[in-house]
């Protein structure tokens, strides 16, 4: 009796089979590769985050610029260059008449190509 219930222990319903082993495989990769998928795609959204942030501080020190100069902007476009975490940005000021005089509407264009905006912030500016 006792040598019966010891091979029932031990016998075939005491181990995984193949396919339940190649199952559990499938699962464990597909899971990985989700996770590798995932941590691409949060390394791609910090790097898009940190240039539009410098995009951003360079339109915004422009607009500042003009801001802090107290002089009635101009009709027109003017191109600046900013240099943030050790990247270059090319950017145009286009300074453009609203119905009112005494306003003028502000744009900043900033791309670190030269060709694909980055980012634009626009503001109306006053007459001092």
């Amino acid at each position: 009796m006792k040598q019966r219930l010891q091979r029932s222990q031990f016998g075939r319903n005491a181990g995984f089979t193949l396919i339940e082993v190649m199952v559990a495989l499938v699962i464990v990769a597909i899971a990985l590769a989700a996770g590798v998928k995932a941590a691409g795609a949060l390394t791609d959204n910090a790097s898009r985050l940190r240039e539009m942030s410098a995009a951003q501080w360079c339109a915004e020190n422009q607009l500042t610029e003009l801001r802090l100069g107290k002089q009635f902007p101009g009709i027109g476009d003017s191109e600046f260059a900013c240099e943030q975490f050790g990247q270059s940005y090319r950017g145009r000021l286009v300074v453009r008449p609203t119905p009112n005089p005494n306003f003028r509407r502000v744009d900043a264009l900033v791309s670190a190509d030269g060709e694909h905006n980055l980012l634009t912030i626009s503001t109306i500016m006053g007459r001092f």
